[in-house]
């Protein structure tokens, strides 16, 4: 295993705008429910808090999450650190329309009013990093963007960013005003952004957020070693179940007898090929459990060659996954999660 103690997180331009982030990030949703029964507060806090403590200064979170409950318990330990050396981006955009249905909003209206409110949950007077969580088909991008430059100009966001876009939306987006992320679901078995939407933020100068780095936890053993609970909503995955967890459990073997290799862990090897895609790329795995955030820390260490990440890239072959990346029922999984119990 790959040992943390002497690691120094790196620090790194985010996209070209300025923005300077650790090159590993924290993803928030999971402290307040998503895979897994929420943690209490005192236990939530003291995972960002070791988070900060090892150097990771960039958390990313959404009003979705809880939903609210996400930031306010981010804001919350936010207040124990010094706020000029922490980077907080959030999101805004999935709307709750009634039992049990999820929108997406894109309005000019509803754009200013989440950054009000998520400014008020987080405590803060600015907000680092403000994404569309999804895009809104109904509502012109440039429409959203345009009032996103306005919050941008009056100091209540620092630097924009889009999730989950297409090429074209980025474009025109970015033409409104400079994005500075894109935030996508990057891992090993999940490469479609690699064909169009790195080289076309790579061409524009916009930095890349990997987020379910870990495969939602499988390369870290999640349906593998520790078996996915009958009430959690991976067990809704496609890749979590039945046949197709079966074909996919010769995919994490593969990568398992790799690491050993490398002297690392599974979800070392599989964090560490992400990590090294580039100096702009910083992916933001989250945990809900110190000893795997130590691990992905861990995975800073583990240095590959180019030789190395073409081996690792063809151990999982895109066309040998089973089962689609999205969940099934989407709008459901994100209402789910969305109406966790709040926070102890």
């Amino acid at each position: 295993m790959a040992e943390r103690n002497d690691v120094v997180i790196p620090r790194v331009k985010l996209g070209n705008q300025g923005l300077e982030v650790s090159k590993l990030g924290f993803g928030c949703m999971g402290l307040t429910g998503a895979y897994n029964s929420p943690l209490s507060e005192e236990d939530g806090i003291s995972v960002l808090n070791h988070a900060f403590t090892k150097g990771i200064t960039f958390f990313d979170t959404s009003d979705v999450y809880g939903p609210l409950t996400n930031e306010i318990l981010l804001g919350k330990a936010l207040k124990q650190w010094p706020r000029e050396k922490i980077q907080i981006a959030t999101k805004f955009g999935i709307q709750r329309s009634g039992f049990p249905d999820m929108t997406v909003n894109g309005k000019p209206e509803y754009v200013r009013s989440c950054c009000e409110a998520s400014l008020k949950r987080l405590d803060v007077e600015y907000i680092d990093l403000y994404y569309q969580h999804r895009v809104d088909t109904k509502v012109p991008i440039e429409e959203t963007i345009g009032e996103l430059k306005k919050l941008v100009e009056e100091g209540k966001v620092k630097y924009l960013g889009l999730s989950e876009a297409s090429p074209d939306t980025i474009r025109r987006a970015h033409a409104i005003h400079p994005i500075t992320a894109v935030q996508m679901e990057w891992s090993l078995w999940t490469r479609d952004i690699e064909e169009e939407i790195i080289p076309l933020c790579r061409e524009l100068g916009i930095g890349i957020v990997p987020y379910s780095p870990l495969g939602r936890g499988f390369f870290g053993g999640k349906g593998v070693v520790e078996r996915v609970a009958e009430n959690s909503n991976l067990a809704r995955h496609p890749r979590f179940q039945g046949d197709n967890l079966d074909k996919n459990r010769t995919i994490y073997t593969r990568i398992e007898s790799l690491a050993r290799k490398h002297q690392c862990t599974p979800a070392q090897l599989a964090l560490a090929w992400v990590l090294q895609q580039g100096n702009d790329v910083v992916p933001i795995p989250g945990t809900t459990k110190i000893k795997n955030l130590d691990d992905n820390i861990g995975s800073l260490m583990v240095k590959l060659t180019e030789e190395d990440l073409k081996e690792i890239s063809n151990t999982v072959p895109i066309e040998e996954i089973a089962g689609g990346r999205s969940f099934q029922n989407m709008d459901h999984f994100l209402w789910k999660f969305a109406n966790t119990p709040p926070l102890n």
